[in-house]
């Protein structure tokens, strides 16, 4: 049994993954904004669920919120950073605004959760850092740019993280979900601005169109997807990267062939900067 400790409990993934893990008997601190709509939601989860509010945005109750965890479980044993908000919009079209929301609470938001939670697991010199990026964070496309800037960051940092602690016995995680059926393309969960610009509707505005008729329907099925994230937490050496739907596969291999593509036809002029 573990101690799993979740952003963005109360929808999406938040909630498929702390109900996960909780049929696979771990105790879980499920955080949320409010914490009531999560404990509605498990009404029979008993001591095993402890449900507290959590602003990623804000440091002091992201320490309030750690600290509430280990008094009643002693120790925190995966930290899932799941917490995040979208922005649909061309990148000349996202105002300084827009950017810097959805960068605090996408990339310094779990910065701030990380920052709090590793002294307990470098302490305990065990634990599970699980970052949830996304297709777009390895493959972006028109009308993604800003939100897909904010989890390739994440990916760059959680990389890193990987290395730096992987001597003390810490695993790091990359979980890049495609579209799955929760709400996130929902008004509530992605902003797409107030302003638009005619030269981009048929990349940009097509996007719009697209993800408003996907909306629920993504191909995706999220209770799995949290059932294979517990999964993997459980095996003794989980992946850097675990992409989730094969709508991410097929992205993923897609930019990896025009990667290597590039790469080799411009491998001379690479290898012509070197000294000589």
């Amino acid at each position: 049994m573990s101690t799993w400790f979740v952003t963005g409990s109360s929808r999406g993934f938040g909630l498929e993954i702390t109900r996960a893990a909780l049929a696979a008997g771990h105790q879980v601190v499920a955080t949320a904004r409010k914490p009531d709509t999560v404990r509605e939601q498990f009404p029979d989860a008993g001591d095993a669920l402890l449900a507290v509010a959590l602003d990623v945005t804000d440091p002091q109750s992201i320490q309030a919120a750690i600290d509430a965890a280990v008094k009643r479980f002693g120790r925190i044993d995966v930290l899932v950073n799941n917490a995040g908000t979208g922005l649909l919009a061309a990148v000349e079209e996202s105002d300084d605004a827009a950017v810097r929301a959805v960068y605090e609470t996408n990339v310094f938001g779990p910065l701030a959760v990380q920052r709090a939670v590793l002294p307990v697991l470098r302490r305990q010199r065990s634990g599970h850092v699980i970052n949830i990026s996304s297709i777009v964070g390895f493959a972006t496309a028109p009308g993604w740019g800003i939100y897909a800037s904010t989890k390739f960051a994440v990916e760059g940092f959680t990389e890193t993280l990987h290395t730096e602690l992987a001597p003390l016995g810490i695993h790091v995680t990359l979980v890049e979900p495609g579209f799955f059926r929760t709400d996130f393309l929902d008004p509530a969960s992605l902003h797409t601005g107030p302003d638009t610009i005619d030269d981009y509707a048929p990349t940009v505005g097509a996007m719009r169109t697209a993800a408003a008729s996907l909306n629920h329907a993504q191909p995706g099925d999220p209770a799995k997807a949290a059932r294979a994230i517990v999964e993997m937490a459980d095996t003794p050496e989980p992946p850097l990267r675990l992409p989730l739907g094969g709508d991410t596969l097929q992205a993923f291999d897609a930019k990896l062939d025009t990667f290597r593509k590039d790469m080799d036809a411009w491998r001379h002029v690479a290898l012509a900067t070197d000294h000589d």
